[in-house]
């Protein structure tokens, strides 16, 4: 740590290589997850059964929940429609019962041991197929997410700041994938659209600091590259703080507040958001710095207004 001119300065390139062993220990751990026991995937990929139940009286999720996994009826998401008297049970599918016989056990169960009786108002599959489909489908959304990111860097950045912000939005989409996968929580598509909003707000943050790397190389004459990207991380430091703090306090109020409906959204944001403000000072710019960025690759070039002049 170090003080000048009032302002504190962290050295956080000093650290560089314990952060290059800590995320290439998530990563591994990631992928092997991944690899051995993939994701819990939701009804959204895995196909299933939708019950749509009514009640003369609010319901209580809790209760209708337990109920339901104590009878065979394990991973069922349970959640308000509408109102507090109508409830969406997500069923998983089940090759022994078809859509109708699986959704009347259900409600006779609801009816025998639940403290009060309900009405139901509709039962739909959603077959295996359209499951396939989504997962392949969100697979190529985040590998077109990434190329369009890789084609825009490139343009506005020079090619090594390119580089090394696909760098840390890979880091960021593993490491979140594999917390989900390691924790077995449930990836369904709010998961997935979390996981396009993760890459969507690493990249502004990475932005955002290579912005101002780039203007301290043109504007600073003296200090190393380490010295001047070390300068534009202390600098940018205080925006990157007070934007997370104020997206994690909003994550937080959803995570325990929301509902069932977006805990896992808000749980793939508030990983995203940690893993996202460590990447873009600890993965794009130390690795922007190994590719060899330089003051000479940033420096605008001036052309003699003479030598325009001769050109016919």
């Amino acid at each position: 740590m170090m003080k000048e001119n009032n302002t504190i300065k962290y050295d956080f390139l000093s650290k560089r290589l314990i952060a290059l062993v800590f995320s290439t220990l998530l990563i591994v751990v990631s992928i092997g997850s991944l690899a051995t026991q993939g994701l819990k995937k939701g009804i959204d990929f895995t196909g299933g059964t939708l019950v749509e139940v009514s009640f003369t009286e609010p319901s209580d999720l809790a209760e209708l929940r337990d109920i339901l996994n104590k009878e065979n009826f394990e991973g069922a998401v349970v959640q308000h429609f509408g109102s507090s008297k109508e409830v969406l049970i997500r069923l998983l599918p089940d090759a022994a019962l078809n859509t109708a016989t699986l959704s009347n056990k259900m409600l006779d169960l609801i009816n025998t041991k639940y403290s009060q009786k309900g009405e139901l108002r509709r039962a739909e599959f959603v077959g295996p197929q359209v499951g396939e489909e989504l997962t392949e489908d969100g697979g190529l959304a985040l590998l077109y997410a990434l190329i369009c990111i890789l084609i825009y860097v490139t343009f506005r950045f020079e090619y090594r700041f390119a580089l090394g912000s696909v760098a840390a939005l890979a880091h960021d989409v593993i490491i979140t994938l594999g917390v989900f996968s390691v924790f077995q929580f449930e990836f369904d598509l709010t998961v997935l659209a979390a996981l396009l909003a993760v890459i969507g707000y690493s990249l502004n943050d990475t932005i955002v600091v290579f912005d101002r790397i780039r203007e301290n190389f043109r504007k600073l004459r003296k200090g190393t590259p380490t010295e001047v990207v070390n300068i534009s991380l202390n600098q940018t430091l205080g925006r990157t703080i007070m934007t997370s703090v104020t997206t994690l306090l909003v994550l937080f109020a959803l995570f325990f507040l929301g509902g069932e409906i977006i805990h896992d959204f808000a749980l793939a944001l508030i990983i995203g958001v940690f893993i996202g403000t460590y990447s873009s000072i600890y993965v794009a710019s130390p690795i922007t710095l190994a590719l060899g960025i330089s003051k000479a690759d940033l420096m605008i070039v001036k052309v003699d207004q003479d030598e325009l002049d001769k050109i016919p």
